[in-house]
């Protein structure tokens, strides 16, 4: 409510100064906000650029030491592993998902062993990095089966648990998968795990580059719009995160973020549940290349996750988080 008149009124006044700008900020970011994916490949001390992503990198588990090392000693709270699985490890139902030895079950044994808990794993639960056609689901005639793939990524969530993983995360978006997941995790006494559930996913054009790194986008059979939500829908995305918590997600993600900043402060404002918000692939190039194309100034990445708090984002998943972190800390 606005009490009082321009000329006695005057909010200019607090920003004159650097200092009463910082005393009177309403949101502010810190290394805590921010959890670092990582791409993974096979082989040994190799890491292999993104093309469609500047300055991002696919990593061999040996070389994972000196990453998790920087993300610890930038305080960030978590990472979140990817996988590039070789296309000859790929089938039609995604088996290597459920493999002990595959990239992620054996990054996660490497750091667990290494760095104990000093940092948090993320691990996604979907078939899309593990199936030939590239769906997050078993596909018959182009179509995601909902509950026969639910059954295969139990087995996956129980899987990531037993190698160590501390946040399942289920990008899926198979309907009831949480329920299923919960209920499977605590009956092998995993009682801990966090689930993460990427709540509201939608069948964004921002996916692009993170299809192109974890290899695909040149299988991807048809889209995923049968089970990833429509981008003209809102009042949807307010069922699905109801459903997920009663179902029993500890947290939920939006995804992409900064399109769908309305989406984030709706759940903020009517859930009392951590919100966290994927500043996807797509996001991070658009920014990227329009810095490198001097579009932009670099100060626009601080701008485009400072959005997400203000929006009420608990934390953000961010292709930038290290170098934002390192900057946070100086």
């Amino acid at each position: 409510m606005i009490t009082g008149k321009y000329p006695n009124l005057r909010l200019r006044r607090t920003r004159k100064y650097t200092w009463s700008r910082r005393l009177i900020q309403e949101n502010n970011l810190s290394s805590n906000d921010f959890i670092y994916p990582i791409f993974l490949i096979e082989g040994k001390n190799n890491i292999q650029s993104i093309k469609s992503m500047p300055d991002i990198y696919k990593h061999t588990i040996d070389k994972l030491g000196g990453l998790v090392s920087n993300a610890i000693k930038n305080k960030i709270p978590m990472i979140a592993l990817f996988p590039s699985t070789p296309n000859k490890k790929k089938d039609y139902y995604g088996n290597e998902a459920l493999n002990e030895n595959n990239l992620v079950c054996r990054a996660t044994r490497y750091i667990k062993k290494r760095f104990k808990n000093d940092i948090g794993i993320m691990c996604d639960v979907a078939l899309d990095p593990y199936t030939s056609h590239g769906h997050d689901g078993l596909l018959k005639k182009n179509y995601v089966l909902n509950d026969k793939t639910i059954e295969v990524l139990k087995k996956q969530s129980l899987l990531q648990a037993e190698m160590g993983c501390d946040v399942i995360a289920p990008s899926d978006m198979m309907d009831g998968r949480i329920s299923k997941i919960r209920k499977f995790l605590d009956k092998n006494s995993y009682h801990d795990v966090q689930l993460l559930s990427y709540a509201v996913k939608y069948a964004s054009n921002f996916y692009g580059p993170f299809r192109d790194a974890i290899g695909s986008k040149k299988s991807l059979v048809s889209d995923k719009k049968n089970y990833q939500m429509d981008y003209a829908n809102n009042n949807e995305s307010m069922r699905e995160v109801a459903l997920d918590i009663k179902e029993g997600a500890d947290m939920v993600m939006v995804k992409p973020g900064m399109p769908y900043l309305d989406i984030i402060k709706n759940i903020k404002d009517n859930f009392k549940i951590p919100v966290l918000a994927y500043q996807v692939s797509g996001e991070y190039s658009l920014i990227k290349n329009g810095i490198k194309n001097k579009i932009i100034k670099e100060d626009a990445i601080l701008e485009s996750l400072m959005c997400f708090k203000r929006a009420g984002a608990s934390a953000i998943v961010s292709y930038f988080a290290m170098d934002i972190a390192r900057k946070l800390k100086n």
